[in-house]
This record gives C-alpha cells, structure tokens and sequence, in this order.
C-alpha cells in the first residue's frame, strides 16, 4: 500500500476544526465556525464541505481559490507549465 496519505473532506455530523467558508456537492456556500458541527443541507441532507477560505485569527478572510500573481505568470496548465505546443 501506498504511504501517500489522502485526505477526504469533511462529512455532515462532523466537528468544525476550522472556521471559514465552506462549500457543499452542491455549491452552496455556508460560513462556519470552529468547534461547531458541520451541517446537512436542506436538499442533500448528510453531504460534504469543501473550504473555500479561512478566517485567520484577526478575523481577516483568506481565499483558497484566488491565484497569486506569480502564479498567472507560469500559465494556465493545470500544473503551471507553459504550452509549447510540441506534444
């Protein structure tokens, strides 16, 4: 087997370890807290939560999904190479 570990993303019943914004299967997005218990949705029931961003402790958001500048630069393969176009 291998030693690579594999994280699934929270499930419906679960503790919150931490708080942000949260998206379910169905995109819904829900800001929660840590501590709290991750919650069914109303047209899914039990489903899973994806973080979206996170609160640091200043209370400032921290978007997940947002690029940074250099990251735009590389191109926009899925792993950051450049497009030649000799494959």
């Amino acid at each position: 087997m291998s030693n690579m570990h594999v994280r699934m993303n929270p499930f419906s019943g679960e503790p919150i370890e931490v708080g942000g914004v949260y998206k379910n299967e169905w995109g819904r997005e829900e800001t929660l807290r840590k501590g709290d218990i991750f919650p069914s949705d109303p047209m899914l029931g039990d489903t899973t939560w994806e973080l979206v961003s996170y609160h640091q402790d200043n209370d400032n958001q921290v978007d997940l999904n947002k690029q940074s500048p250099h990251d735009e630069s590389i191109g926009s393969g899925s792993r950051g190479h450049i497009d030649r176009g000799d494959k």
